[in-house]
Parts: C-alpha cells; sequence; structure tokens
C-alpha cells in the first residue's frame, strides 16, 4: 500500500501572523491546479483554522473526526475552488498539537490511503513558532517563507529560519515577499532577510518572487472567495499564477515511495520524540 508516484509536500510559513499566508497558500493552490496539479490543502492552524472560512466553505468533520476514527480522510476533504480539495483543520482542538502514538499511525494510515490521488500537498501554518508550526515545516520537502517589507515580518522569519537551521539541521528555504508596492521592494525585502541570513547562518535562501499589494484581495477575502478565483487577471492572481510555473518546475522527491508518508512519518516521529 502506499503512494506509487511522488507527492510534493509545500510548507506555506513565515513566522508572524497577519502576512497574508493563507491567502497565499489557497491562490497558489489554485494556480497549482490549473496547471493540471492535483492540489489537497491542508489547513494546518491548529487552533485558529480559517481555509475553509477565507472560500466559504463549510467543513461537516474535520482532520480531528480522522483522528477519532468517526471517519476517513476522503470523507473530511471538502472540493474548493478550481478543483483543489481543502483538509479543514479542528480550529480549537487544541490536542491536536498533543497527538498520541494511536493517533499518530492514525494520521499517517490517512494519508497514505490518499497518496495515489493527489501531486501536492500544500500545507498551511500557523503563525508563529510553536511545536506544531515546526513539525509540519521540518517535515515537508519544501518550505515556502512569506514575509512582506516590515521590519517584524523580516525579524520574525529570520527567528523561524534560524530555528530550523539550528535546532533540525534545515539548510534550504524557499521565500515569497508578499503584499509589496513594486517587484523592486520584493527584492529588497529578500536582500534584508539573507543579509542576516548569510552573516549568522549556514542556509540557502532562494527568491521564489513577488505578490503586489491588490485591493482585490481584500475584495475577494469579503466575499469569501479566492483572489484567483473571483479575480483571476487582477495583479496578484498574475503574479501567483507566475509564481505556481516556477513552483511546478521545483524537483519531485526523488525516493519511489513518495514524500507524502515521508512527511507523515517523520510528522509522527518528531512528536514521539518530543514527547
Amino acid at each position: 500500500m502506499g503512494s506509487k508516484h511522488p507527492v510534493q509536500v509545500i510548507a506555506v510559513t513565515g513566522g508572524k501572523g497577519g502576512i497574508g499566508k493563507t491567502n497565499v497558500s489557497v491562490n497558489l493552490s489554485l494556480a497549482l491546479a490549473e496547471l493540471g496539479r492535483r492540489v489537497v490543502l491542508l489547513d494546518a492552524d491548529l487552533g485558529l483554522a480559517n481555509v475553509d472560512v477565507l472560500l466559504g466553505l463549510k467543513p461537516r468533520a474535520t482532520l480531528a473526526d480522522v483522528l477519532e476514527g468517526s471517519c476517513d480522510l476522503r470523507d473530511v476533504m471538502i472540493s474548493g475552488p478550481g478543483g483543489i480539495r481543502v483538509v479543514p483543520a479542528a480550529s480549537g482542538v487544541s490536542h491536536m498539537v498533543h497527538l498520541n502514538a494511536q493517533e499518530h499511525a492514525g494520521l499517517i494510515q490517512a494519508f497514505s490511503e490518499i497518496g495515489d490521488d493527489l501531486d501536492v500537498l500544500i500545507v498551511d501554518t500557523a503563525a508563529g513558532i510553536s511545536d506544531s508550526v515546526l513539525s509540519f515545516v521540518r517535515a515537508a520537502q519544501e518550505v515556502l517563507v512569506v514575509v512582506c517589507d516590515e521590519p517584524t515580518s523580516i525579524t520574525d522569519a529570520y527567528a523561524l529560519i534560524k530555528l530550523l537551521n539550528r535546532d533540525f539541521g534545515m539548510t534550504r528555504f524557499r521565500v515569497l515577499a508578499n503584499m509589496v508596492n513594486t517587484p523592486q521592494e520584493g527584492r529588497t525585502v529578500f536582500a534584508k532577510l539573507t543579509k542576516v541570513t548569510d552573516r549568522f547562518l549556514d542556509v540557502a535562501l532562494q527568491y521564489v518572487g513577488a505578490v503586489p499589494f491588490d485591493e482585490m484581495v481584500r475584495k475577494a477575502v469579503q466575499k469569501q472567495r479566492a483572489v484567483y478565483d473571483l479575480y483571476p487577471r487582477s495583479k496578484a492572481s498574475m503574479a501567483i499564477r507566475a509564481i505556481a510555473q516556477k513552483v511546478d518546475g521545483w524537483p519531485l522527491p526523488a525516493n519511489p515511495r513518495g514524500h507524502l508518508e515521508f512527511f507523515v512519518e517523520r510528522l509522527v516521529q518528531q512528536v514521539g520524540s518530543d514527547a
């Protein structure tokens, strides 16, 4: 059992709240789906689920129900726009952050069952650097760090990268600048971040691109729709489309077992070792 083809697991993170990380996760998912990839978006903000709210979806069950064994992952997934599927987080269920061995085995089983049915798993993490965020990020294959041009965003992104590098030996990070006024501003944000990482850490940062500040994003959020779906020609949507084309070219995991089971196994091992 298990997936026969590799699944790309991308954690979208940033260290700070209010930087539009969930918007990036949602719209990148849609853009990748448009390129023909089968995308599952996992809302991993276990304390404050918001992907379903952002898309106006009404989950009947969540990841918590899967762990309890009352349903399987396919029952929990809801169809989102553009053919993406969303795994809603169990909002306010704090024990999701501290799972026991049996629940973890259930999670691995749940994900390996859908492995043949997807190409990309996008994990929208919570803000901050809690244990749950670190677990999801370090289990993923690609880490996409979202930053804005404000000092707190850059310091928080740096703190997250430093922690992942120092404690877990992670060395490769992708960076996306969000809500920028000009393409140049995106490069400037990236330069500010690399200035500190180059000086103090042994990591490689790769610039993925910038999403401009766009009034249409706020309009879409108010209508509980993805900007990519509602305003496909908006500045933000065009930028996301270009970024998705780059992401589509990222190398797939070489392991024939795919990265999905590896992702969940690592998620579990860590929790076992952290407990």
